[in-house]
């Protein structure tokens, strides 16, 4: 795991001085992602930049790495993230002649593209299994080529400029260098305020993301994107018992694959099917006791109060599984003051580049992350088997499934209504047309969910239910990874995703929604695929999502950071944004009602628009 950046000027030689000065300043910002090893190559129109989390051969894997010792015209390469299946496609190099320097992924990636990508790299994306993203150099063709994993578990920015581009694993790369600029216009703000993925925006003006399962080839005649990989429909005909066992299959191989490591790993355990499930594979195949980690509030288990999204507290789940799975476990507990404390919060909004307003949610993962990278290099995480297995209560709801628009904004888990503009100013949300935005970007995603065939291509519920599934593997499930790639690599802490290894994701997703929901229950073939593996509490266990804190002190915090907001007046940075005498409304109600998730988010959103603003110098063009 590492952070890239790089920049491509077919004007200048960029070996030259004053760019070697401006290539490390952007690959200073990576120095999170990559806290063992930096590198920088750059020769002519051409500059690669690494930072690397040393993982897989500590001493050999190096980066930027070159290819040029087997008479062909040099290759340059900085990759970021792992390929799981890097031992296979080694032998299969080497049966063709390669012979290896390191016993490194890039290495092998890199020898890839030589052997299978001289006429498209596509060829070679296709082979890799993995999260990764990475660029590579072309010597003779003079040509730049950006590659994201499928499902975009490792990000990649991109911003092209009249005489090239900028890369980076982050904006703030991008930022770094002075041919970007720091504009955010309509457009931009649009996409910051509404929870839905789109690669193609990434809130600075020009900037955009490389979407997942693509490649970005970049020479001097501009940009295009080329697409590798994109979910299809696969005809299932597969029976339940045959499904469920293949789904085990298949979760045993990509854990014992992503188990490979030369440095300490662990796994992050909440007490849920998901993450239980990853604990108890990982511990079956492990020389060892597995190492486990759990995040919880200090008095939160004691005072816990059941609401619409979370029915149960997570620690006496946890740590029923630590001691039936027979981990080395350990707690995480925070209090409000860890979570309030400004430099974690600035920690956090740096991470992200862009203001989440989801607070809480943010630091504590970031605090957890911090803590686990004490101990701990690589950490297996469950995220994603709501989305591919049909976990979110959204999915079971029929008025949810019904409504005409992403889900995840209709139902229970945000129920976010952005016809309201909450604490914005009036005339700019009128000016923003978010819900037009929403609708837009709806309409879009709809468009490509491949049709259903075979018997259940008459099913109109049937029909419906790929869409949903669609719209959370494409549109939602991108701003989880996103958060959970910043907030680990913000401490330099690798987190592995198993449930989005993409032939689990391909053979669920073409599975009909009634196996999916064969016994009546969310997620019903990842439970009975891995139940032989966990307590039966485990089992039965209702889907509950990521903590957040009762605390009522927390809510408390917030009102008071927004009241200070306020106090400045004009001169708070987000002041052009939010209607002044809205927010004191809210500041007035009752206490207690910012418990409730959408007006704490609203609150939240306030203090993190103000210090991006402030701390990013954005200029805001609406």
């Amino acid at each position: 795991m590492c952070g890239i950046c790089g920049w491509i000027d077919y004007r200048h030689d960029l070996g030259a001085d004053e760019h070697v000065r401006t290539l490390a300043t952007m690959n200073d910002t990576m120095a999170c992602r990559g806290p063992d090893q930096q590198g920088v190559w750059a020769q002519g129109p051409a500059a690669l930049c690494h930072r690397r989390l040393a993982v897989i051969d500590i001493e050999g894997g190096r980066q930027p790495m070159s290819l040029d010792d087997d008479g062909a015209p040099p290759l340059r390469m900085v990759y970021s993230g792992e390929t799981y299946n890097f031992r296979e496609l080694r032998e299969e190099l080497a049966a063709a002649g390669h012979r290896f320097r390191t016993s490194s992924d890039t290495e092998v990636v890199l020898r890839a593209h030589r052997e299978w990508g001289r006429k498209d790299p596509r060829d070679v994306a296709r082979r890799l299994n993995g999260m990764f993203a990475y660029a590579l150099w072309d010597d003779a063709a003079h040509e730049l080529v950006l590659v994201r994993d499928r499902l975009g578990i490792k990000p990649l920015y991109y911003y092209p400029t009249p005489h090239g581009v900028l890369f980076g694993s982050e904006p703030k790369a991008i930022l770094a260098n002075p041919e970007a600029d720091r504009t955010v216009d309509a457009e931009g703000l649009r996409r910051a305020l509404a929870f839905v993925a789109d690669p193609a925006n990434a809130v600075f003006r020009g900037m955009r993301e490389v979407p997942p399962g693509c490649v970005v080839r970049i020479g001097r005649d501009g940009h295009r994107e080329e697409r590798y990989w994109q979910l299809t429909d696969t005809g299932h005909s597969d029976d339940v018992d045959t499904t469920v066992g293949h789904v085990r299959e298949l979760l045993t191989d990509t854990v014992q694959r992503q188990l490979i490591a030369d440095v300490p790993l662990c796994t992050l355990l909440s007490g849920g099917l998901d993450s239980s499930a990853l604990t108890a594979l990982a511990a079956k195949h492990v020389t060892g006791t597995v190492r486990s980690f759990a995040v919880d509030f200090a008095g939160y288990a004691e005072n816990f109060t059941a609401d619409d999204a979370r029915g149960t507290p997570d620690t006496p789940y946890v740590h029923e599984v630590a001691e039936y799975v027979g981990t080395h476990h350990r707690d995480i507990v925070l209090r409000t003051e860890d979570m309030m404390d400004p430099a974690v919060r600035a920690a956090a909004l740096h991470a992200r580049d862009l203001p989440a307003g989801i607070g809480d949610m943010d630091t504590s993962l970031y605090l957890l992350f911090q803590a686990v990278r004490r101990e701990s290099t690589v950490a297996l995480s469950g995220e994603s088997a709501d989305e591919v297995f049909g976990g979110y209560r959204d999915f079971h709801d029929a008025d949810t499934v019904a409504a005409d628009t992403f889900p995840w904004l209709a139902g229970r888990m945000m129920n976010h209504d952005h016809r309201d503009p909450g604490p914005f100013d009036r005339s700019l949300w009128s000016k923003l047309d978010v819900p037009g935005y929403v609708e837009d970007q709806y309409r879009a995603a709809l468009a490509e969910v491949p049709e259903l065939t075979g018997p259940a291509a008459d099913d109109p519920h049937e029909r419906r239910m790929r869409e949903i599934c669609y719209l959370y593997l494409t549109r939602w499930l991108p701003v989880l990874l996103d958060r959970k790639d910043r907030m680990s690599m913000a401490v330099g802490l690798e987190v592995r995703v198993p449930f989005c290894d993409h032939r689990l994701v391909e053979y669920v997703f073409g599975t009909p929604w009634a196996q999916k929901n064969f016994d009546g229950r969310e997620k019903s073939l990842l439970r009975h695929a891995t139940k032989d593996l966990l307590p039966d509490s485990v089992v039965q266990r209702v889907k509950s999502p990521y903590p957040s804190t009762q605390d009522e002190s927390y809510a408390a915090s917030l009102r008071d950071r927004v009241a200070a907001i306020l106090a400045d007046g004009d001169d708070a940075p987000v002041a052009p944004l939010v209607d002044r005498e809205a927010v004191r409304r809210r500041l007035e109600a009752p206490s207690g009602t910012e418990n409730q998730m959408g007006a704490r988010m609203e609150l939240e959103r306030i203090i993190d628009l103000n210090s991006w603003v402030r701390d990013y110098d954005v200029e805001l063009a609406v």
